[in-house]
């Protein structure tokens, strides 16, 4: 498109000043502009200036498509945390130009001389604390963009009580103008200090992860990492099952059955989402608990895996079965699904087990038996106690 009527500009603390010629004259040109009250009067755009809607939304720029020069002010670079992203998916390419600056996470890396590409950089302005919990490891570094003054005492806070207080903080506000300020110190000192002395908006925290125990990266974490009532794939089991299932990042999983969704919370953690269907009100309320505990893309169904099958969404790549499988639920499945998908069952129950291998002799697969032992206590002694051997058939629908 020729003559875009939109430029999405971003724009700095410094405001006019730190603005290229090619956005100054985009700017001057627009009819409207768009923006948060700070932006606007940062850029001096008067009665043109429009603030965001609360809640945000771009629906007022995308009803002037087409009719006006449209100008939309957002912090630094507008395709990194930025709005850029939140309008450009409803438009043409080529109906926009994009004006960006440095953005908070190049200006405070510069300053704290971290590599930027070797830190965490995250948006915190609308997403749960436990974002971050997959990624907290000894040595990592994080920049987080917060909502708000208050929230800076919120992450020091939340961050000690997760085991992380000996971190060092750099809490950061008006990032990279003449106005900057930075608060500094141990993560426990300023959860305490900062609930007397507040900073302001805009802010950014800045840390290196110290002194806490990270999330284990491989499958088969320990069932005490999630909520369960004892409804739970078994570490040593569930570990096998998501080798089984091997998750790949963007794929949908359907854990029906799910119990503690113990299943579905790893396969989000390695990249995926899941659909946990789960008819027993209190599991449901346990793989809820577990699913904010890891902020996974994780959605939760409280019915029973045959009633709802037609209706989840998306489509699976792979499906998970720990309990209830029947003939008559593969049925559902090969006719609900008609891309290329995987199934992973594990029985336990007598009339499960022959159920797959029944199903193995027609279908084909791979037919495993699962068997472990575990010491336990005899006495002043220890002795071996067997699990209940399980039966798990792993299968791919034909292309």
């Amino acid at each position: 498109m020729a003559n875009p009527w939109l430029s999405i500009i971003g724009i700095h603390p410094s405001g006019l000043q730190g603005l290229s010629t090619a956005a100054l004259q985009d700017l001057n040109h627009a009819e409207l502009v768009f923006g948060s009250p700070r932006h606007l009067e940062l850029a001096q755009v008067g009665s043109r200036g429009r603030p965001w809607p609360v809640p945000f939304s771009v629906e007022p720029v995308l009803q002037l498509r087409q009719q006006k020069q449209v100008a939309m002010l957002v912090s630094g670079d507008p395709f990194h945390f930025g709005a850029g992203a939140s309008i450009a998916k409803h438009l043409e390419k080529g109906e926009w130009r994009n004006r960006p600056l440095p953005s908070t996470f190049s200006w405070i890396s510069g300053t704290l001389g971290w590599p930027q590409e070797h830190t965490h950089c995250l948006g915190l302005h609308a997403r749960s604390f436990e974002t971050m919990t997959p990624l907290l490891t000894e040595g990592q570094r994080f920049i987080c963009l917060l909502r708000d003054g208050t929230a800076a005492q919120e992450i020091a806070a939340w961050l000690a009580g997760q085991g992380w207080g000996l971190s060092p903080m750099w809490l950061i506000s008006e990032a990279g103008s003449d106005e900057q300020n930075i608060r500094e110190g141990l993560v426990q000192e300023l959860s305490t200090s900062l609930t007397e002395k507040p900073m302001s908006a805009p802010v950014a925290a800045a840390f290196e992860a110290r002194g806490g125990s990270g999330l284990s990266q491989a499958p088969g974490r320990c069932s005490a990492a999630f909520a369960n009532d004892g409804q739970i794939t078994k570490s040593p089991i569930r570990a096998m099952t998501l080798g089984a299932l091997a998750p790949r990042r963007g794929e949908c999983l359907w854990d029906l059955g799910a119990g503690s969704g113990s299943i579905s919370v790893e396969w989000c953690l390695a990249g995926g989402n899941a659909v946990c269907v789960e008819q027993h009100a209190e599991r449901v309320a346990n793989i809820s608990l577990n699913a904010k505990r890891y902020a996974v893309p994780l959605k939760v169904i409280h019915d029973d895996s045959l009633s709802a099958l037609s209706a989840i969404q998306p489509p699976a790549d792979a499906v998970f079965v720990g309990g209830g499988f029947t003939l008559e639920l593969f049925d559902a499945l090969c006719t609900r699904l008609d891309s290329p998908w995987r199934l992973i069952v594990n029985a336990v129950a007598l009339e499960t087990q022959a159920l797959l291998m029944k199903l193995h002799q027609t279908h084909g697969g791979q037919l495993l038996q699962l068997q472990w032992s575990e010491a336990v206590p005899l006495g002043r002694m220890h002795s071996w106690q067997a699990a209940r051997p399980i039966i798990q058939w792993v299968w791919s629908s034909p292309p």
